[in-house]
């Protein structure tokens, strides 16, 4: 009696990869036409926010001649770090640096902790009147005194020339207060607060440590609001302060792009055009400076951005 052997044949790659397309629900034309428009759409704007961004990169890596000449397009021409030495080497653009560094953080700490401070009791059903004082909030939000009564307001308190013009008067944005206080209503229930108040637990002890573990990705996300709104705002300083010490880099920025103030008058032509050409490279390559900060700082708060910016928009 011969014993039969069973033989079984293993599948290739190419046959799983046909048994799962096979498997796989196929997509109405209408369903496809429609993903395919939304990739184009949004290679397009890849493409308009990515062109002008790798222009300016590689201008600020070419000679100052190339620059000036038109001949950079999308790469370096003639590769140079003229340009950031001339950045680093200008005095008024280090301490516009150091100033926006300094206006950036203690900007963002009294930001939040402001935010947090108003946010959080609004977000509590057992305050009586949070309703009026949300509806005064959200007025101001439509309303604004304009900007000579907030000019003397500034004045009345001693702030102009000084570093908390900068800090104090827009210490506080309403968009921000309705995403902490949405959140807090969303992720801290009631029922938590209350187990918290039968462990004897205090509302600052509670808000410490508790609500705030809770709510980082919110604050990463309104921390990251701050953080680029103070390091882009220059009309403020150019309302309230007149000390150059004081300038941020973005003011800095204005006057060499704007004014063009690069240095003093020059009689030899050959210099007036040389600085010329690096008056023009020093554009670029100040803003690139100044867009690293914010470029460093976002990969830190990307998976927290989604997560915080969403929450109340779905229950669940």
């Amino acid at each position: 009696m011969t014993a039969q052997v069973e033989v079984r044949t293993v599948p290739s790659k190419r046959d799983e990869r046909r048994a799962a397309r096979a498997r796989r629900i196929r997509e109405p034309r209408t369903d496809r036409i429609f993903l395919f428009c939304v990739y184009l759409l949004l290679a397009v704007f890849l493409l308009v926010v990515m062109l002008p961004l790798l222009y300016i990169v590689a201008s600020s890596f070419s000679s100052p001649a190339a620059v000036s000449s038109g001949r950079v397009l999308f790469w370096p021409v003639e590769f140079s770090l003229r340009g950031y030495h001339a950045v680093f080497q200008n005095p008024q653009v280090v301490q516009g640096y150091l100033n926006s560094l300094f206006y950036t953080v203690v900007g963002t700490i009294v930001s939040v902790t402001m935010t947090i401070a108003i946010a959080y009791p609004m977000s509590r059903r057992t305050l009586v009147g949070r309703n009026v004082v949300m509806t005064l909030i959200l007025f101001t939000m439509l309303f604004t005194g304009g900007l000579i009564p907030t000019y003397l307001v500034v004045q009345s308190a001693g702030l102009l020339d000084t570093r908390w013009a900068l800090i104090i008067p827009q210490a506080i944005g309403v968009w921000q207060v309705i995403i902490a206080r949405t959140y807090f209503r969303t992720a801290i229930p009631d029922e938590l607060v209350e187990a918290a108040e039968l462990d004897g637990c205090g509302d600052l002890r509670f808000l410490w440590s508790v609500v705030i573990p809770l709510a980082k990705p919110m604050i990463a996300v309104v921390a990251l609001m701050y953080a680029i709104m103070q390091w882009n705002s220059y009309f403020d300083a150019l309302i309230y302060l007149k000390n150059p010490d004081l300038f941020p880099l973005q003011l800095v920025l204005r006057n060499i792009l704007i004014l063009n103030t690069t240095g003093g008058g020059a009689v030899d032509a050959s210099v007036v055009i040389q600085r010329q050409q690096l008056a023009d490279l020093l554009k670029y390559s100040l803003i690139v400076v100044a867009s690293v900060p914010v470029l460093l700082i976002y990969p830190f708060v990307a998976r927290y951005f989604t997560k915080g910016i969403l929450i109340g928009a779905v229950k669940g």
